[in-house]
């Protein structure tokens, strides 16, 4: 048995035959030989499907599942309790297709499912309109760069250097592409630099983008960054929210924020290996028709009855390229529709009860780790479910996290530069896994 390969030579043959072309190269011969590849593809040659399987499985073995292993990575994706509920609704039928409801009439199911999510996302972040989703946190970030863009059209993205180094990633390269530029201001201790905020801004500003709690943890002070942007006048305030925080934190939308973005994995999505997860993405009215992707809508049927629309569908498909606000389609409606059944499992009450689980546990753990000799906190901020340590010296992080994890603990995510773990709480992590990460982190660093 041999791999399996698509097209055969009697496929190819018959295809430049319809085509009037006597061979491959002849077909491509369009493109110039500086993007052309003059060399076989490197491939290993084929083999049997029971062998590729047995690899295939050899390289899965060396996985380590959250479930096997007691867990306090996070930098944005966290190892939640995910309820039953959600896995038996996401598998019902009407569900494991959601892709875009072209035809309403036989996609009440779906456009109902969105239209209760915005209005989730809605509540959540307290601003009017939400979308149906986007693809993850990182790109729902870049995305209000772009609606900025199209707002006032200046020429500078101011970023806090607390915000996920993957969305300052995914927004420079968003920035690139239509000749923005992004200015990073530093942290002091822990929290955006408010003098170097203040001095970042000027008449050219188009956007900033701040993320609370940020990256290490450290709980901002977003009504104040944003009053700073204010003086200028004409400004985007972006803003990155974990979601599960806003169970106690004042939501962005009395914080002064324009535009509220996050990763929504902690709503009902397991880690999945780092994905796939939904990116959520939240505004005032004046950017409602700037906003990426799609938003349902309600309205009434000929007879009267409650029915679902897509009221705003702002992609190259629907409307001329140049005015498309985002090439976001399917834009992970399944894991959404996860994170509105989370939503409403947890209810109004039970995110404030996790969020204070989680603050209290935190706070647990920031004390028991800091308590060992020579570990200290990156920064004394206020904190919610994570915080930074730095190691000593004698003990790089990336040897500390492998010893760790040779006692079945990992105990956070590296932070090299600054030799530093990143250690992160859910309701998962019980107070006897906080005490044996305590011990495991100070044999480690012994």
């Amino acid at each position: 048995m041999s791999t399996y390969t698509a097209v055969t030579e009697a496929d190819r043959s018959a295809m430049l035959e319809a085509l009037g072309v006597e061979s491959v190269a002849e077909l491509f011969a369009g493109i110039p030989d500086a993007l052309r590849l003059d060399r076989p593809l490197d491939l290993p040659p084929g083999q049997p499907e029971q062998e590729v399987y047995a690899h295939l499985r050899e390289l899965a073995a060396r996985n380590v599942s959250a479930e096997d292993e007691i867990g306090f990575v996070g930098g944005g994706m966290y190892d939640h309790y995910v309820p039953a509920l959600i896995d038996m609704l996401m598998s019902r039928s009407e569900f494991l297709t959601p892709y875009t409801p072209y035809q309403p009439e036989i996609s009440q199911g779906g456009l109902q499912v969105m239209f209760e999510y915005q209005t989730a996302i809605s509540e959540l972040t307290a601003l009017p309109v939400a979308n149906a989703s986007v693809y993850e946190g990182p790109s729902a970030l870049a995305s209000a760069g772009y609606l900025a863009k199209l707002a006032n059209g200046r020429p500078r993205f101011v970023v806090s250097a607390g915000v996920h180094p993957h969305s300052i990633e995914t927004l420079r390269t968003y920035a690139f592409g239509f000749g923005a530029e992004v200015v990073e201001v530093p942290l002091r201790d822990g929290v955006t630099d408010p003098d170097a905020w203040r001095a970042a801004l000027d008449d050219q500003t188009g956007a900033v983008f701040v993320q609370n709690p940020n990256f290490y943890g450290a709980v901002e002070d977003v009504a104040a960054l944003n009053a700073a942007a204010d003086e200028v006048g004409g400004v985007v305030k972006v803003a990155a929210y974990d979601p599960i925080a806003l169970g106690i934190l004042k939501p962005p939308g009395e914080c002064g924020v324009d535009v509220c973005v996050g990763e929504g994995q902690p709503l009902g999505n397991r880690l999945d290996f780092g994905g796939p997860s939904f990116g959520f993405f939240a505004a005032t009215e004046a950017y409602l028709r700037r906003m990426p992707g799609r938003i349902a809508g309600e309205t009434r049927d000929v007879d009267g009855r409650r029915g679902f629309v897509l009221t705003l569908q702002t992609r190259e498909q629907h409307i001329r390229r140049e005015k498309a606000t985002s090439n976001i389609c399917t834009a992970q409606a399944l894991n959404a529709l996860g994170g509105v059944v989370y939503l409403a499992w947890l209810g109004r009450q039970g995110l404030v009860e996790l969020g204070e689980l989680l603050l209290q546990r935190t706070h647990y753990a920031r004390e028991a780790l800091c308590a060992i000799d020579g570990v200290e906190p990156l920064h004394r901020q206020p904190v919610i479910r994570e915080f930074a340590v730095r190691l000593p010296e004698h003990a790089p992080v990336a040897d500390v996290v492998e010893r760790c994890a040779e006692q079945g603990v990992n105990p956070g995510l590296a932070l090299e530069a600054d030799n530093a773990l990143l250690v992160a709480i859910t309701e998962q992590r019980s107070r006897a896994d906080i005490d044996r990460l305590a011990e495991v982190l100070q044999e480690a660093i012994a």
